[in-house]
């Protein structure tokens, strides 16, 4: 049994490295250290590959985007508060919320429409937590504190699509990412209202 386990660890080991940066970028997520940048872009990268060899194209282009916002947001959070302090996690307004759904949705449309013509086999989810999750991480380096929920949806919904798949390392990463985003979002709301 321990030398199948060694098999499948050798023969996913970009799969099982990207798991374990993503479990430290998500800690770090939810403890607002700044280190989850860096993290997240190496998650990323990783992820570039594994989504590809899945033919999971609408995530794998999603990668490139997180490599690129996880340079924004290393940015933003340590210049990006009032006169260049640290940025404090803040709500976001109705009209950005709404700007936000209007978004997602629209994405979502356009990339299930992309997908179309490629061969994979989960277009609506793909588009789906695509969509959603390209808002999502911006919303996350504004820290508004609604990108949690954005992400409970996302994990949850990609939990479904990679048990499917047969990607276990990632179905374990995406359950802990589903339980991490209800606590970070707790997490977040205390500290908004330790901030005040």
């Amino acid at each position: 049994m321990f030398s199948q386990i060694f098999d499948w660890i050798t023969e996913q080991w970009v799969e099982v490295l990207a798991t374990a940066f993503g479990l430290i970028y998500l800690y770090f997520s939810v403890k607002q250290y700044i280190l989850l940048w860096f993290f997240g872009l190496l998650t990323s990268a990783l992820y570039i590959y594994v989504y590809f060899s899945s033919r999971f194209y609408a995530d794998m282009s999603l990668q490139i985007y997180y490599v690129i916002i996880s340079l924004y947001g290393w940015f933003y959070w340590s210049k990006g508060g009032q006169n260049h302090s640290i940025l404090n996690v803040s709500r976001a307004s109705y009209k950005t919320l709404t700007a936000c759904l209007i978004i997602s949705m629209v994405l979502w449309y356009a990339i299930f429409y992309v997908l179309q013509f490629t061969n994979t086999d989960v277009p609506v989810g793909d588009a789906f937590t695509t969509a959603t999750a390209i808002v999502a991480t911006w919303m996350l380096a504004r820290k508004f504190i609604e990108n949690w929920l954005f992400w409970i949806v996302i994990d949850f919904v990609s939990l479904i699509l990679y048990i499917q798949k047969g990607l276990w390392a990632t179905s374990v990463l995406f359950a802990v990412y589903t339980i991490v985003a209800v606590i970070g979002y707790f997490e977040w709301k205390r500290n908004m209202k330790t901030a005040l």
